[in-house]
């Protein structure tokens, strides 16, 4: 048994990994050795002192990817049995979500991460976790806690997705949504809301949008390349606009949306006819998919470069059309989704772009963590009881 003393002095120190990771396998030993460490030191009075720097890892939606921490802890003999382990997302508002958490061998995992996140386990003093087939709502800033018995510390790690933003409005209008409905009409087409780092990332890529919409943070904002007296005066500088917080249930707005990568394919169905929008669900439906989302044929655009100057419908009864090469007769010198609006329904007048999901896209390394032969996810026992105290 230790002394209180000894405890005192076995203070857990945190490794902040900031190695950008821009790959979805998991890293090579190569690729570990170059990620840098920030150490985490005591001073004199026994106080932790945590010296951080920024750093992120990245991936895209259905990836797998590793939320890196280590750590080091005196004297070298202490039980690892008694280190706790805790992961958890911490939102803008700081609301804290638990992911997971680890106590000696047992081990538990929570809510939606559920049978997505494993220990990497690459060495003592590895707390990094590994989550697989990554999902739009996984974005985010990360806490990693490590415990031994009274002394603790954190680092925290955010993790990027590669995707797109996209302003949206529904058939009703424009600043119809407040800030609840915003995030369903994102969900309806296959996205979440933005953060301000997205919408702010979108702008510098030239993103140019005269209407004010929801981020996933209760702000509004929009972002202008090209200032112009109908967008905030012409004499005012580039820049994303923000209106601040807004009233969540009273305020009507736009929505700026988030996407990424998909499991599947966006194309132009060919026809010899035009079709109204029943006859665009029915066609898809007869060639094994579905009419594609807004999201979807934002990131086919934007991730599978899908070009065609041919306006069809989308599931949102909205018609659209793709150009990643501008050139005339094609909507106008700069690349991007065009939007022709949302018109009468019976009108036969385009085409239509379907969503094919992907059959054979199986991540092997979900399969291997959450089935086995003959059972379902449902049936396997989790490493862990309600004894860890979280």
């Amino acid at each position: 048994m230790l002394s209180s003393q000894t405890l005192f002095l076995g203070t857990v120190i945190c490794l902040v990994l900031t190695f950008v990771l821009s790959v979805t396998s998991l890293p090579t030993e190569a690729e570990k050795g170059r990620r840098k460490v920030v150490h985490v030191l005591e001073d004199d009075t026994g106080a932790v002192i945590v010296q951080t720097a920024p750093g992120k890892v990245i991936t895209h939606r259905g990836g797998s990817i590793t939320l890196p921490c280590r750590y080091h802890h005196e004297p070298e003999s202490s039980d690892p049995n008694r280190i706790r382990i805790k992961w958890t997302k911490v939102t803008d508002a700081l609301v804290f979500e638990d992911v997971f958490v680890a106590l000696g061998l047992q081990q538990r995992v929570f809510g939606s991460y559920r049978g997505r996140v494993s220990l990497e386990q690459n060495g003592p003093g590895d707390a990094s976790v590994i989550i697989h087939n990554v999902t739009l709502e996984d974005y985010g800033r990360y806490e990693c806690e490590v415990t031994n018995d009274m002394e603790d510390d954190t680092g925290f790690v955010n993790l990027d997705l590669e995707g797109v933003v996209f302003p949206y409005y529904p058939r009703v209008g424009r600043y119809k949504l407040n800030y609840h409905q915003a995030e369903d009409v994102c969900k309806e087409q296959d996205a979440i809301l933005a953060s301000h780092a997205q919408l702010h990332k979108a702008w510098l890529e030239g993103l140019d949008w005269c209407n004010a919409g929801w981020l996933e943070d209760g702000s509004v904002q929009y972002p202008i390349s090209h200032p112009r007296d109908q967008c905030g005066r012409k004499d005012t500088p580039a820049g994303v606009r923000n209106y601040g917080y807004r009233h969540k249930e009273d305020e009507r707005y736009d929505a700026f949306c988030f996407t990424s990568n998909l499991n599947g394919k966006v194309y132009f169905l060919k026809r010899f006819k035009k079709v109204n929008y029943a006859e665009a669900v029915k066609a898809c439906l007869r060639d094994s998919s579905v009419v594609a989302k807004v999201g979807q044929l934002y990131a086919a655009w934007k991730i599978q470069l899908l070009d065609r100057c041919e306006a069809g419908w989308l599931e949102d009864a909205s018609i659209r059309y793709p150009i990643v090469n501008p050139r005339t007769r094609c909507g106008g010198p700069q690349p991007g989704v065009r939007h022709l609006g949302f018109p009468d329904l019976k009108f036969r007048l385009y085409g239509v772009y379907c969503f094919r999901k992907n059959q054979e896209n199986v991540n092997v390394d979900v399969v291997k963590l959450t089935q086995r032969p003959g059972k379902s996810s449902k049936d396997i026992p989790m490493n862990t009881t309600a004894t860890i105290n979280i």
